[in-house]
């Protein structure tokens, strides 16, 4: 924002750049810290104030990025978001306490420590040349995402099965041909045409005849009893 000349010592700044500069550094403090600074209007004071108040933290904090940079390993994650999540915080303790840690560093960092089961993918990923840290996450997070499809379709339906078809039964209706064999089917047809239509036919008039008879017993036997 150009406004570094105001928290140096005997700037010659001006109000405007200032005013500029305290409301930035405002807008970046914790609400009791406001509260706290609220009388300070030079931003060189409030910087000066902050920094011996906060300074020291970097005696505490380097020394746990160290530790944690040590120990830093892509296979103690369980996918590759949370590792370079963890990745940039390390980073950003180190970038408070006055130290960087290059793109060269975070690849060689991430290389030596692929899973034991995945140094031919390490070596593909070697041999591809990658300058930015980015760029090899950007290629191990689409990656990630299409073995996870994979393993989600996998899981969903076994290998070597199919889905069963859709079957409508309503809609099923057996011709007479794909119903039980009777022997004296074929026999019938040649007998006459009254019992040429076949035995299965000739059942079912004879099932409405029995049918009818006792509805009109059953019929008269009401009428009776009312009377």
């Amino acid at each position: 924002m150009g406004l570094a000349d105001t928290i140096k010592n005997d700037n010659k700044a001006s109000n405007q750049d200032k005013a500029k500069t305290m409301i930035f550094l405002r807008h970046h403090l914790d609400k009791g810290l406001k509260i706290e600074y609220l009388m300070i209007k030079d931003p060189l004071i409030l910087w000066n104030n902050l920094k011996e108040r906060y300074d020291h933290l970097k005696m505490v904090i380097l020394p746990q990025a160290r530790y944690e940079w040590t120990h830093l390993r892509l296979q103690d994650f369980k996918n590759i978001t949370v590792y370079n999540s963890v990745m940039f915080r390390i980073k950003s303790q180190f970038n408070i306490c006055g130290k960087d840690i290059t793109n060269h560093d975070m690849l060689e960092k991430t290389f030596s420590t692929f899973p034991a089961s995945s140094m031919l993918l390490q070596q593909q990923y070697r041999e591809m040349s990658f300058k930015k840290y980015f760029e090899l996450i950007s290629h191990l997070l689409v990656a990630e995402q299409h073995n996870d499809l994979l393993m989600r379709n996998h899981e969903s339906r076994h290998v070597g099965t199919a889905p069963f078809p859709e079957v409508n039964a309503v809609n099923f209706r057996p011709t007479r041909h794909e119903r039980s064999p009777d022997p004296n089917r074929d026999r019938g047809r040649g007998r006459g045409h009254s019992r040429g239509r076949g035995r299965y036919f000739n059942q079912g008039d004879h099932l409405a005849i029995n049918n009818n008879l006792q509805h009109q017993q059953n019929k008269k036997k009401g009428k009776l009893l009312k009377q």
